[in-house]
C-alpha cells in the first residue's frame, strides 16, 4: 500500500470516528445505526449521466389507454368487439326498453370495409297509434369505461353514422348512470339517411356526474343502423386526444423517453391479435380495432402509431418503438418467411421519420404532422429472446433497418448484463420483477456489467407480489435503492423505466403501478412520487460517492449536481434509501468543492416515508405516501442528519445561486398539471 491511499484510509476512519463520537454526544437524535457518507464534488471524479436514463413505459394494460389516458368515452364505438369465437360483442353498449319496443342486433352491413359491423335498432313503438313509446323513446346507452366523467359547463363532440329508409328523429344526450338525471340533449331530425352519413353533435353539460352515459333514443316507429359511435371531451391536450390530468402526470415526470405501445400487448397471445401499427392509422373510423388477447379487452385503437408519437413529442420525450417481429406467446414466424413483416416496420419508420412526400410520410402529413418525428430508437420484439426464431428473425429486421436508417439504435431482448451478445445490438433490454428485497438487493447488478458494448435498457422495473400490493412504500423504497444502482452505474445503462404506468381502479390486471384511476380521478402511488426525485437526473453530473455503514445493507446512497430549469441554480442532491427498520444517524462529509461554493441558504430536504411501510395512497388519501419537503437550516460541508426506518430521503443543497428556490410538495407537483 503506497503512502497516499494509507492516509486516505486514515482520513476516513478519523472522519467515521468524530462521527460515531458525535452521535453519541448529540441531544435529540435516537439513532440505532451510524453511518458515514462521503462524495466528492470535485470535477476529476464527477462523470455525466446519459440525457436519456429516465423514462417511462406505456402498455395497454388495465385499460391504460383505452378508457384512460386516451380520452375517448366511448367503450366498442363500432360495435366490433370480441374475438374469433363471438366477433360482434355489442359490450357494454345496453338496451333502453324492452323486446316489446325494441330489437338490437348486430349486422356486416358498415360502409367500412375494415369494420363491417353495425348495429342494428328496430324500434317496435311509435308515438302515436295503438303501441306507444315510452317516455323519452327507445334505443341503446353506452356507459363507457365504468362511467364517463360529464362535468358542468364542458362540451363534449358526438360523432356518429346513421342510415334509415325512413326519416329520423333522434334525441341524443348524456344522462346520469340510471338515465334520470339530464345533463345534455340534442334532437336530431333527418329526412335522407337511405345511405350511410355521418353526424355531428356538439354537447354541453348542464350538469356533472361521473358516472354518465350517453344514449341514442328514438319514438318513430322503424329500422335505424349506427356505426362508429364517438364522444371526445373538447378540453383534451392540445386537443390530441389526451386525458389532461393524466397526461399532467406524466409530464410532471420529466420523462426522457416514452416506450410504446408494450409490453405482451405488442406479442399477442396469438399473432393474430398482436399489435399491427398500419391497423392504427388514418382516420379513426377506419380503424378495425383488435382484442388485446394477452390482457383480454378490446381496443378501438384510437391511441394508435400516430397518436404514441404525438405523446412522445407532447411530452418531449424521445419515442421508443417495440414492434413486433414476427413472434406472438404461442406462435411464430419462421425467419424463411419474415420479409414481408420485415417491409411492414421499414414502412412504419418512414411513417415516422420520412419526408411529407413519401408513401408514408404523406399520410402522416395528411393526419396533420407534415414534419416528422424524432424516431431514434426501435426495440425488435418483448422478452422474446428464448423463441426459437428470434435470433434469425432478429437479424433480418437489423440489416434491413440498419441499412436504411444507420442512425436508429436498436434493442435487442436478449440480456448482455453478464454474458455477451451472440448478435449485433445498440442497446440489450432488461426486466426485472421481483419481492422488495431482491429488487432493492438489484442495485449492484450492473456493477460488473460490460462497460463496452451495447449498454442496458432496463426497461420494466418494479416490485411485484405480496410486497407491491397496490403499491406501497416498500415497494417504492425498493424500487429507488435500485435507482440509485443504475445511477452508479450509469455507465452500463443508459435507460430505465418503471411498468406498468397505468391501472384503472376498476380493471386490475397487475398491481402494483404508478398510477391509479377511474373516469373522474387519479392519485399517484408511491412508486410514481418516488420517480419524481430521479427526474432530475437525465444528464446530471454523477459525483464519486462512499458510503460507509455498520448496517451497509441496507442503505444505499448516490450524488449528482443538476441544474434547475426553474431558478437556473445549481444544485448538489444527495439520495439515500433506509431500507431498513432502524433510525439511521448519517454524518455527510463533502470534499472537492469550490471555495464558498455552497451557500447557507435554499437548500432542502425531501422524504418520502410513512408510519407503516406497507402504507398505500388511494382515492380517499391520495397524499398518504408523498413527498415532504423542508428547509435545511444548517449547511456545511460536514453535515449530520437523521433517516428514518424505511425512508428515502433526497438533500439538494444549493451551490451557484442566481436566485431563491421556495419548498415544493405533492400537491405543489399536481397543481402544475
Amino acid at each position: 500500500m503506497d503512502s497516499s491511499r494509507s492516509l486516505c484510509c486514515i482520513l476516513l476512519l478519523v472522519l467515521f470516528g468524530i462521527s460515531v463520537q458525535y452521535q453519541c454526544s448529540a441531544s435529540g437524535i435516537d439513532a440505532n445505526e451510524t453511518a458515514l457518507l462521503l462524495v466528492n464534488a470535485s470535477e476529476a471524479s464527477a462523470r455525466k449521466m446519459p440525457d436519456t436514463l429516465f423514462g417511462i413505459f406505456f402498455e395497454e394494460i388495465n385499460h391504460a389507454g383505452a378508457g384512460g389516458l386516451w380520452a375517448e368515452l366511448i367503450s366498442n364505438r363500432g360495435f366490433e368487439s370480441g374475438d374469433h369465437n363471438f366477433p360482434s360483442s355489442i359490450e357494454p353498449w345496453s338496451i333502453i326498453g324492452d323486446e316489446s319496443s325494441v330489437i338490437v342486433s348486430t349486422e356486416l352491413s358498415s360502409c367500412f370495409d375494415r369494420n363491417k359491423v353495425a348495429l342494428r335498432v328496430q324500434v317496435l313503438c311509435d308515438s302515436k297509434g295503438a303501441k306507444l313509446c315510452p317516455d323519452g323513446g327507445v334505443g341503446v346507452y353506452n356507459p363507457g369505461f365504468w362511467g364517463m366523467n360529464i362535468e358542468q359547463g364542458k362540451r363534449y363532440k358526438l360523432v356518429f353514422y346513421v342510415r334509415s329508409q325512413e326519416s329520423i328523429n333522434l334525441s341524443v344526450g348524456l344522462t346520469g348512470s340510471n338515465g334520470l338525471k339530464k345533463l345534455a340533449t340534442v334532437v336530431v331530425v333527418a329526412a335522407n339517411v337511405s345511405n350511410w352519413t355521418k353526424v355531428e353533435v356538439l354537447l354541453e353539460a348542464e350538469g356533472t356526474d361521473p358516472n354518465s352515459r350517453l344514449e341514442l333514443r328514438s319514438a318513430t316507429k322503424g329500422v335505424i343502423w349506427f356505426d362508429q359511435v364517438s364522444l371526445m371531451p373538447m378540453d383534451t391536450y392540445k386537443g390530441h386526444g389526451f386525458r389532461k390530468d393524466l397526461f399532467g402526470m406524466l409530464k410532471a415526470l420529466k420523462p426522457a423517453f416514452i416506450r410504446f405501445p408494450g409490453g405482451c400487448f405488442v406479442e399477442g397471445g396469438w399473432l393474430r391479435n398482436a399489435f399491427r401499427w398500419k391497423e392504427t392509422i388514418g382516420p379513426w373510423e377506419e380503424r378495425p380495432g383488435h382484442l388485446g388477447d394477452v390482457w383480454n379487452y378490446w381496443t378501438d385503437d384510437g391511441l394508435g402509431h400516430f397518436e404514441f408519437l404525438q405523446l412522445a413529442e407532447d411530452l418531449d420525450a424521445l419515442p421508443i418503438w417495440v414492434f413486433n417481429n414476427g413472434i406472438s406467446h404461442n406462435d411464430q414466424v419462421d425467419t424463411f418467411h419474415v420479409l414481408p413483416l420485415v417491409q411492414e416496420i421499414l414502412d412504419g419508420l418512414e411513417f415516422a421519420r420520412g419526408g411529407s412526400d413519401s408513401k408514408w410520410g404523406s399520410i402522416r402529413a395528411a393526419m396533420g404532422h407534415p414534419e416528422p418525428f424524432d424516431l431514434r430508437y426501435v426495440a425488435i420484439g418483448n422478452e422474446d429472446c428464448d423463441k426459437t426464431q428470434y435470433r434469425g428473425n432478429y437479424l433480418k429486421f437489423y440489416s434491413a433497418i440498419k441499412e436504411a436508417y444507420p442512425d436508429i439504435k436498436i434493442i435487442s431482448n436478449c440480456d448482455a448484463s453478464a454474458k455477451a451478445l451472440d448478435h449485433p445490438a445498440d442497446l440489450y433490454d432488461f426486466h426485472i420483477y421481483d419481492n422488495a428485497s431482491t429488487v432493492f438487493s438489484l442495485a449492484n447488478h450492473f456493477d460488473d456489467a460490460p462497460r463496452n458494448g451495447p449498454k442496458a435498457f432496463i426497461s420494466e422495473y418494479a416490485v411485484h407480489g405480496n410486497d407491491a400490493g397496490k403499491g406501497s412504500l416498500l415497494a417504492a423504497l425498493a424500487e429507488a435503492g435500485f435507482l440509485i444502482g443504475v445511477e452508479k452505474n450509469s455507465d452500463a445503462v443508459e435507460m430505465a423505466s418503471y411498468a406498468p404506468l397505468f391501472a384503472n381502479n376498476n380493471d386490475w390486471m397487475w398491481k402494483a403501478d404508478a398510477i391509479v384511476f377511474t373516469s373522474s380521478q387519479a392519485y399517484g402511488t408511491p412508486s410514481y412520487w418516488m420517480q419524481h426525485l430521479f427526474k432530475e437526473s437525465n444528464g446530471a453530473t454523477l459525483l464519486s460517492s462512499t458510503l460507509q455503514a455498520n448496517s451497509s445493507d441496507s442503505l444505499i446512497a448516490s450524488a449528482i449536481t443538476w441544474r434547475n430549469e426553474i431558478d437556473d441554480n445549481e444544485y448538489l442532491r444527495i439520495k439515500v434509501v433506509n431500507f431498513g427498520s432502524s433510525t439511521v444517524a448519517l454524518k455527510i462529509s463533502i470534499s472537492g468543492l469550490e471555495q464558498n461554493s455552497l451557500q447557507s441558504f435554499g437548500a432542502t430536504k425531501t422524504t418520502l416515508t410513512s408510519t407503516n411501510v406497507m402504507d398505500e395512497n388511494s382515492f380517499e388519501d391520495p397524499k398518504k405516501v408523498s413527498p415532504v419537503e423542508t428547509l435545511v437550516k444548517q449547511v456545511s460541508e460536514n453535515m449530520d442528519v437523521v433517516l428514518s426506518p424505511y425512508s428515502f430521503t433526497s438533500f439538494d443543497l444549493l451551490r451557484k445561486s442566481i436566485s431563491i428556490r421556495t419548498t415544493t410538495t405533492a400537491s405543489g407537483l399536481e397543481s402544475s398539471f
